[in-house]
């Protein structure tokens, strides 16, 4: 297993061998930030927009929405695929817990599948990714399938 720690450069199919960990910086959910979403995506739930009468909530605080956090996820794990993924595949979704205004999210990645395509300048790479608060509470785990560009194919070098 090798540990690449805070990760700000692109993997390459090559540099993504089953057992790979790396992190991503971290990113503090803000008040700004739901309301921005919850306008643009149109998650007008009255969980995320409306302060009053709270007793009978669900979640009690200032949640996010799911797809807000995995969005910002992916965003926070960008610098590890920035110019050597190709494609987004599939995906696993597992919520472990909310996420609140306020709180500061970081992902943990880590390679449980490599294989090569049958075109020679790609591979398919699925990681778990690990979603945790400040607290070191996991908030989300989700498995994105992607195709990765091979350094072979670029005639580049590895990020070792």
């Amino acid at each position: 297993m090798k540990n690449l720690g805070r990760l700000s450069c692109a993997l390459y199919f090559e540099d993504c061998a089953v057992g790979t960990q790396w992190r991503s910086a971290g990113r503090t959910i803000l008040e700004s930030d739901l309301a921005t979403f919850v306008n643009f995506a149109w998650f007008h739930e009255d969980l995320f927009t409306n302060l009053d009468k709270r007793e009978s909530a669900a979640i009690a605080g200032r949640p996010a929405p799911l797809a807000m956090i995995f969005a910002m996820a992916e965003g926070l794990i960008l610098p590890s695929i920035d110019g050597t993924g190709l494609a987004f595949l599939n995906v696993d979704v597992d919520v472990k817990g909310p996420t609140f205004v306020g709180d500061t999210i970081y992902v943990h990645c880590e390679v449980i599948e490599s294989k090569l395509t049958s075109k020679a300048d790609r591979g398919l790479v699925r990681t778990q990714n690990t979603v945790k608060n400040a607290s070191g509470n996991t908030v989300l785990i989700y498995r994105p399938l992607r195709l990765i560009k091979l350094i072979s194919s670029q005639g580049g070098i590895s990020q070792d």
